[in-house]
């Protein structure tokens, strides 16, 4: 006769990953942490049941994009501020010296909520500014204020090595959606907002302004390539020419590597020289960051080519 204290379903869902979840709390696991039980628990059921997505829906298990989502949320403390953030050379920010107009326009070309607001550079931010606070002054036709930045509020700001997930307490603690991420020189290194710390868990969020993905390496025949600044250097690596990823100092795109190389950011015009023999021409950008650069392949590749 069945134990009638066992529930009905639990003989069908003993290969699940709840079954394997349970066995967790068992005395005889080990010293093991619990972070590396889950993942094992993840691993065992999907080496079992392959990709099994509706498979696991109909007997209410883990689908496979919850599967992964708790691999990134296990993952999650393992970040830094700077692992997380949107680059320097990505950022885009108001100077306190643009006109009203100006911001406005940067607000509906750039389709931001909220941009850092900075004093003379970059690396000197002292505030943020919300489309709240502007829309009233244009859906009312009222005059702005002659002085636009008394509307600033204060962001977060946070060093590099901060861990991502406290990051994520302090912003939710201090009602906070835009975080500043500070280097050890105090100039700023990048910006962080709620939504890529949400991403960092739950995948890609694509909206309304966000456009289609486009080449950022490209190669235009002799030895050359046009680039966006913020293309990642292990995509150039592999694309291009591996030395070009070697720098000691903490960046991850080429406008951070044209940076370190001029100690500046370079103007339009300038040809920055790298240690490999590539030369880093600089096609476009502003006072505050690199936008478009070509790169040019060294003499010795030319020759080895020809």
């Amino acid at each position: 006769m069945a134990n009638s204290s066992t529930p009905a379903g639990d003989a069908e869902s003993s290969s699940g990953l709840w079954p394997a979840i349970r066995k967790l709390f068992d005395p005889d696991s080990g010293e093991r942490s619990l972070r590396a039980q889950l993942e094992e628990a993840i691993d065992e059921h999907e080496g079992e049941n392959g990709d099994s997505s509706a498979e696991d829906d109909a007997k209410g298990d883990l689908s496979g994009v919850e599967r992964q989502m708790l691999r990134n949320l296990l993952h999650f403390s393992e970040h830094d501020a700077d692992d997380v953030a949107v680059p320097r050379g990505e950022i885009v920010a108001m100077s306190a010296d643009a006109s009203w107009d100006e911001l406005v326009e940067t607000f509906s070309e750039h389709g931001h909520s909220r941009m850092p607001v900075y004093r003379g550079q970059l690396d000197d931010v002292i505030g943020m500014i919300h489309i709240k606070d502007v829309f009233p002054f244009l859906a009312e036709k009222k005059e702005p204020p002659a002085d636009w930045t008394v509307l600033m509020r204060q962001p977060l700001y946070v060093p590099q090595t901060r861990n991502a997930l406290d990051v994520l307490a302090d912003m939710r603690a201090q009602r906070m959606h835009l975080a500043v991420v500070i280097d050890e020189f105090s100039g700023t290194d990048g910006l962080i907002t709620i939504e890529d710390l949400v991403e960092e868990i739950v995948g890609e969020i694509e909206d309304e302004h966000d456009e289609l993905p486009e080449e950022w390496i490209v190669s235009i025949g002799e030895g050359m390539w046009d680039c966006d600044a913020r293309a990642e250097l292990d995509d150039v690596a592999q694309k291009v020419d591996p030395r070009l990823a070697e720098v000691e100092e903490a960046v991850d795109t080429l406008g951070g590597l044209a940076f370190v190389l001029a100690e500046q950011v370079p103007p339009v015009g300038k040809v920055l020289e790298h240690e490999s023999g590539w030369r880093i021409e600089i096609l476009d950008g502003d006072e505050t960051h690199v936008k478009r650069m070509r790169l040019h392949e060294p003499p010795s590749n030319a020759a080895k080519d020809d």
